[in-house]
């Protein structure tokens, strides 16, 4: 069982958006309600000259029992047929409630401790910013937070994402 709340983004036209699950809330300071996306959170490669940083990330402690969070990052726009998943973080920890600007780069130095990043389409375990292809409608990307009631998720992978399953817990973590 798990709790989501989601932040959806549209891309490069960023839509004041916050959902609400009971009292869990998300919100972010990088990312200013009804601007556009900076180039700071558009991918650097693909056709794309951003920087790809991932944007700061706050939200309320989750529902009674939550034991750990974990933090998607999806583009249903995406001309793949399946969208686009730009970030997978799992295992962070219940006591956190925020990840820094930029947490999403390769080295993960600024994600909590056991804190880990999954696979994403880009094909690496750290955040992948915006970049639908040129003359593409624009995209909405989906922040999501999970309260999960697992400590630990031991394995990730992204037929999970799109099902509400981010893995296999370990209850004795």
């Amino acid at each position: 069982m798990f709790m989501k709340l989601s932040l959806v983004v549209a891309a490069l036209c960023f839509t004041a958006t916050v959902v609400l699950a009971g009292n869990f809330k998300l919100t972010s300071p990088t990312i200013t309600p009804g601007a556009t996306l900076t180039e700071e959170q558009v991918f650097d490669g693909f056709g794309c000259t951003g920087k790809n940083q991932s944007p700061a990330l706050q939200w309320t402690p989750g529902p009674k029992g939550t034991k750990s969070y974990a933090i998607t990052v999806y583009d249903p726009d995406a001309p793949t047929g399946s969208g686009w998943w730009h970030w997978v973080v799992y295992n962070i920890p219940v006591t956190v409630n925020e990840l820094a600007y930029g947490a999403g780069d390769a080295t993960g130095k600024l994600l909590p401790s056991g804190a880990l990043q999954g696979r994403t389409d880009y094909g690496t375990h750290a955040f992948g910013g915006a970049c639908p292809p040129k003359g593409d409608k624009p995209h909405r990307y989906i922040f999501t937070v999970y309260a999960h009631y697992c400590p630990t998720i031991s394995q990730i992978n992204s037929i999970g994402y799109k099902h509400g399953s981010l893995g296999l817990c370990q209850q004795n973590s």
